[in-house]
């Protein structure tokens, strides 16, 4: 079975995902996903080139695409919840690693919210705070692979 493997740009977010990444209904579905909770944030990665077409694929894998989905992935699906009268939205999360320097690799997971506007931005989670793990700056390339 062929790797799928998209690469891209670590970039700023907007700073909204810790509002949605801490909340305890999130955080039960993300242990399961990856083995423990997520740390409270999501580093974005810019999509480019030819490995929009592998996103895309994700992105139609989810739910959110009319591209062709990747064949060798399994999406995991994370139920969205209302509380205090506000809707928390669902998404879809793909199990990966990445690695800024091809020999050091973390356990992630691709994030891909049922509402995102982001067809070139990559939402990744983590038990880690990756921006220090990695360590990675804006600018910085990174490799996912996707299980």
């Amino acid at each position: 079975m062929k790797e799928t493997r998209i690469q891209g740009k670590v970039a700023s977010g907007l700073g909204r995902a810790q509002i949605f990444m801490s909340q305890p209904h999130y955080q039960e579905q993300f242990r399961d996903v990856l083995g423990a909770t997520a740390w409270p944030g999501t580093l974005n990665i810019e999509v480019m080139g030819e490995d929009l077409e592998i996103y895309a694929g994700l992105r139609a894998a989810a739910g959110l695409s009319d591209s062709d989905t990747i064949e060798n992935v399994e999406p995991r699906r994370i139920n969205g919840f209302e509380r205090e009268g506000r809707s928390f939205g669902g998404a879809t999360a793909f199990l990966s690693s990445i690695s800024k320097d091809g020999s050091s690799w973390y356990g992630c997971a691709i994030l891909i919210p049922d509402l995102t506007r982001h067809t070139e931005t990559a939402e990744i989670i983590a038990s880690s705070f990756l921006r220090e793990l990695l360590p990675v700056n804006d600018g910085d390339f990174v490799s996912l692979i996707v299980k």
